[in-house]
This record gives structure tokens, C-alpha cells and sequence, in this order.
């Protein structure tokens, strides 16, 4: 931000130059400045009364004069004997942050993370939702839906088909910090069930980047409609996708193979039969391995971050 002894010199540079001819607008100009904030400083002055700026503290201002009173600990401990420190800004109250932990996904259906995302229509301003659900240690998309608008009651709806038609909950479902993810009516459902739920830090797309990467596979792949005409078309395409995905798809974080070829254990005979051929070729022609190392085909380790939530009753 401009100090005051800045703006005083910028407006006593605009005077000096416009003595000499120069526009006022020219100056404002040269400093990178608009001519708005020029008025504003002669106007209403040159402090600045904006939410977070800068002001001299009377403990500073007084240790200036000579003066000293206590020291900031001493003032405070006066404060919390007569309870003036209550949280007065219009900011949130700082709140203790949930402890993390890391934990490594080693089967199906033991993270399910999901998200949801904005799929353009020919309205400007009009978008559909695409709820998505994946599956942390074999990428495959357990569950989706398309609808008009968002909610948590669409949410646990969603989560309730999934469960019932699956045969199969989760023991740790990860989203984001949205309403529809937060929201009391998902909660209570998930709850019932014995999930256990898990959020993401506020601006950190890496926490929930599996189902962020999905959405990176989904709207960079080749003839991904940029608009959908409407819901029952998007639905259509979609599920086509999802099928392609889980079926046909290898996928790069699973040593290309694709979701379901993990979900069913199929990867694991693959694998195999990639290696035997790895091995064989080097001991047919060994000169053209450098080292003593050989490619390996097997299932990278899953790692997620596991922040509880705390239901109380």
C-alpha cells in the first residue's frame, strides 16, 4: 500500500507538472495511478481507511515518546482477567485445525472420494451438475448422476443408490468443503451408515486430487462435447464415458491397465505375463540393458490424507 508521505510527494509531483503543461491524467499515467484516486486523496484525505490497511499502534507510538506502560504479554493477561478478548472482527474465529492422517488405500471400496462438476449448456450462465464417485485404489467410478441444480439431498441420494445397488459401503468417504458435500441431510445419512467422513483444506485441490484428475481425464479427452444440449444427452454421453473409462481406459496410475481389470484382480495376471516377457527379452539380448534394474509391472501404492470429522451426539 502508498504511505502518506508517498501520496503527499505523488500529489505534489501532479501540481508541479501540471505548472508545466502536462495533464493531470498524463501523470496519473506515468505513476501507474487512476485519476479516481487522486480525487479520493484530496477529497476524504490521505489515510487509508480500508479493512486491513496499515495504522500506527499507540504502544509504538508512545515507545516513541519515551513512554512505557507494560509489555504486550502483561496487556493481554489484563485482558483475559476482564475477558476483553472476545473474537470481535467480522472474520471467522480461528478454529483448531483437525489432526491428519496418512493412510494407505490397499483394497476396493475402503476410500470413495467424490466431486462435482460444471457442465456448460448452450444458456450462458445455465451449467448442469455432474455427481461423480471414485474408488481410491482402482480409479473405477462407483457411482455418478446428472442434475439440474445442487444439493445434499441429491447427494444422499446418490450415496444411498450406490450403497444399495453395490452391496457396499465405504469405510471413509473424501470431498470437498461445498454444501452439497457438508451438507446436515448427507451427514446424517453417512453417519447412519458408520462412514466415516473426510474433507479437504479449504483451497487445497490436492487433498481430493484423484476425483480432480478424473475430472482432468474427463473434459481434456477427445470429443468432449463443450456444451450439452440437455440433461438426458448429457446423461447419455456420460455414461458412455464411465463405461469407456472403467472398462476400456488404461489408466497411467495403474501401470496401464484399466480400472476394472483391478477391480476384478485381472490386473495382477497381466502383470504378470508383462514381466515374463520383460525378463525373457533381456535374457536374449542382455547388452541392451544398461543397468541391473528391469521394468517391473505392479500396482503403485495408493496414498490418501485422512482428516475426521467428529460426529457428536
Amino acid at each position: 500500500m502508498t504511505s502518506e508521505i508517498e501520496k503527499e510527494s505523488i500529489l505534489s509531483f501532479i501540481v508541479e507538472a501540471k505548472y508545466l503543461g502536462v495533464a493531470e491524467k498524463t501523470t496519473c499515467g506515468f505513476f501507474g495511478i487512476a485519476v479516481r484516486t487522486i480525487q479520493n486523496w484530496r477529497s476524504k484525505g490521505l489515510r487509508d481507511k480500508r479493512k486491513g490497511s496499515s495504522h500506527p499502534t499507540s504502544r509504538h507510538a508512545l515507545a516513541q515518546e519515551g513512554v512505557y506502560i507494560a509489555s504486550t504479554s502483561s496487556m493481554y493477561r489484563v485482558l483475559r482477567r476482564r475477558k476483553a478478548l472476545s473474537h470481535r472482527s467480522e472474520s471467522r474465529k480461528p478454529r483448531a485445525t483437525t489432526m491428519s492422517t496418512p493412510i494407505t488405500v490397499t483394497e476396493p471400496n475402503l476410500v470413495w472420494s467424490w466431486d462435482i462438476t460444471w457442465l456448460r449448456t448452450p444458456v450462458r450462465g445455465i451449467f448442469l451438475y455432474a455427481y461423480t464417485v471414485i474408488d481410491l485404489f482402482d480409479r473405477s467410478i462407483v457411482g455418478w448422476c446428472i442434475e439440474t441444480y445442487e444439493s445434499d439431498e441429491l447427494s444422499k441420494q446418490l450415496f444411498a443408490r450406490i450403497t444399495r445397488d453395490l452391496k457396499i459401503i465405504p469405510q471413509i468417504i473424501m470431498a470437498d468443503n461445498g454444501h452439497p458435500m457438508r451438507g446436515m441431510t448427507l451427514a446424517v445419512f453417512l453417519d447412519s451408515l458408520m462412514i466415516s467422513r473426510s474433507y479437504s483444506r479449504p483451497r487445497c485441490s490436492n487433498d481430493n486430487a484423484f476425483i480432480e484428475s478424473w475430472h482432468k481425464t474427463l473434459k481434456y479427452s477427445v470429443g468432449y462435447p463443450k456444451m450439452f444440449e440437455n440433461v438426458e444427452v448429457a446423461r447419455i454421453w456420460y455414461a458412455n464415458f464411465i463405461h469407456w473409462y472403467n472398462n476400456t481406459h488404461q489408466h497411467s496410475g495403474l501401470a496401464y491397465v484399466t480400472p476394472m481389470q483391478v477391480r476384478t484382480g485381472e490386473a495382477e495376471e497381466l502383470f504378470i505375463e508383462r514381466n515374463k516377457t520383460i525378463l525373457a527379452a533381456r535374457k536374449r539380448n542382455p547388452l541392451r540393458w544398461s543397468t541391473n534394474k528391469t521394468r517391473k509391472y505392479q500396482l503403485p501404492a495408493v496414498k490418501a490424507i485422512y482428516r475426521p470429522v467428529t460426529v457428536k451426539v
